[in-house]
C-alpha cells in the first residue's frame, strides 16, 4: 500500500443488513472532534430508534473510537483500525445500528462494523494530503511584487507580512515546492535575503 496519507472528498454512505441488524456507514472528512460531534448528534437525532450509534475518528491528535454501548472494543476500535489501515487522516467514520433481534457475538460485531466502514470507503473518493511547510524571511522593498506573485504560482500562501526598514513575510507552501522557491526567492535577492527561524515569526 502507498505510504501517502489522504482524506476524502466527501461524505459516503453504506448499508449493510446482517442477522437483521441494519447497518447504516457513513464516512466524512472533517477538521476535529468538535465537527465530529456535532455530526454524532446529528445522527441520533435523525435515527431515534436506533440502539447504538457507533464512531471513529482520526484526525491528528484528535482520535477517537466510541462503542456506544457495543461490548467494548467490537466497534469504535475496528472502524478506527480501517481508517488507519487506509491511511487516512481528518475523517470521520460513523455506524448507526438498528437491532435485528439476533446478537451476533463479539467476532459478529467486529466484522460488521468493520465490514460496513469498509464498504464506504470502497466508494469513497480520496484526496492525497500534502504536507505545508512555513518559511520566513526578510527582503527588500523591490522584491515583494516578485515573492507575491511566484508564491501563487506554486500553490503558496502569504500568512503575515509586515512592512519595516525592510519586508518581513511568513510564507507556507507545500512540501515539494518549498526548495525550489527558497532557491527561486536566493537567486531573485541576489544572495541578499535573510531567512528567519520558526520562534522569530512573533517578532513580525
Amino acid at each position: 500500500m502507498s505510504t501517502e496519507w489522504a482524506t476524502l472528498a466527501g461524505p459516503v454512505e453504506s448499508e449493510l443488513v446482517i442477522k437483521k441488524s441494519r447497518f447504516l456507514g457513513r464516512v466524512m472528512p472533517v477538521s476535529g472532534r468538535t465537527e465530529a460531534y456535532a455530526e454524532v448528534a446529528r445522527l441520533k437525532d435523525l435515527h431515534p430508534g436506533a440502539v447504538h450509534v457507533c464512531w471513529a475518528l482520526l484526525a491528528g491528535g484528535q482520535s477517537a473510537a466510541v462503542d456506544d454501548g457495543e461490548p467494548s472494543g467490537t466497534a469504535g476500535r475496528p472502524m478506527l483500525d480501517v481508517l488507519r489501515h487506509q491511511q487516512l487522516e481528518g475523517v470521520l467514520a460513523t455506524v448507526v445500528r438498528y437491532f435485528g433481534g439476533i446478537k451476533l457475538g463479539a467476532g459478529g460485531l467486529v466484522r460488521a462494523y468493520t465490514d460496513t466502514v469498509a464498504t464506504a470507503l470502497q466508494q469513497a473518493e480520496r484526496v492525497p494530503i500534502i504536507r505545508q511547510v512555513v518559511l520566513g524571511c526578510r527582503i527588500g522593498y523591490e522584491l515583494e511584487g516578485s515573492l507575491r506573485r511566484e508564491l501563487a504560482a506554486r500553490g503558496g500562501v502569504l500568512q503575515e507580512v509586515a512592512h519595516g526598514a525592510d519586508v518581513t513575510a511568513w510564507l507556507q507552501l507545500p512540501d515539494p515546492e518549498a526548495e525550489a522557491f527558497r532557491h527561486w526567492l536566493d537567486d531573485a535577492g541576489h544572495g541578499r535575503v535573510q531567512w528567519l527561524a520558526p520562534d522569530e515569526a512573533e517578532e513580525v
